[in-house]
């Protein structure tokens, strides 16, 4: 695997503890002048940040995949527990690119603009869900490497 394995789990490092550090930032700023101040400054730095993350954890991901022949075995019948497991990170993978596109476009569109409800709820349950699915992921990565 030589260098993909390592770039995908820097990007994974990245992109899991700006999660977290999102997550615990709008817990713990409940003051609404306080988030005014703090999201339209850093929200552009960390969402370009992240999305460089994922981008190289998507492509060094296929890369691994395609490098180790589990492309093929990935969409045929064939059922292992690496395998299970693979397609289950990966359809998680899916879900998390997904949300984050969603998430992405409000976070354009309303920086430094205020948000309808419906933006606030869809960007705060997109941010939440990404969370969630990113200890989802991690948590079958780990057993992917117990398998391994």
């Amino acid at each position: 695997m030589g260098w993909s394995i390592h770039l995908h789990l820097l990007a994974a490092i990245s992109w899991i503890g700006g999660s977290i550090f999102m997550f615990v930032l709008g817990l713990t700023l409940r003051n609404k002048s306080d988030q005014v101040e703090v999201y339209p400054r850093i929200g552009p730095i960390f969402g370009y940040f992240e999305l460089v993350s994922l981008i190289l954890l998507v492509s060094t991901g296929i890369f691994m995949i395609s490098q180790n022949g589990l492309l093929e075995i990935l969409i045929s019948s064939h059922n292992g527990e690496l395998i299970e497991t693979l397609r289950k990170k990966l359809i998680l993978v899916a879900a998390i690119i997904i949300f984050t596109i969603i998430h992405f476009v409000i976070a354009i569109k309303t920086n430094k603009v205020p948000r309808t409800k419906v933006e606030h709820l869809i960007s705060r349950g997109s941010s939440l869900l990404i969370f969630v699915l990113n200890l989802w992921i991690l948590h079958y990565a780990i057993i992917i490497r117990h398998i391994l």
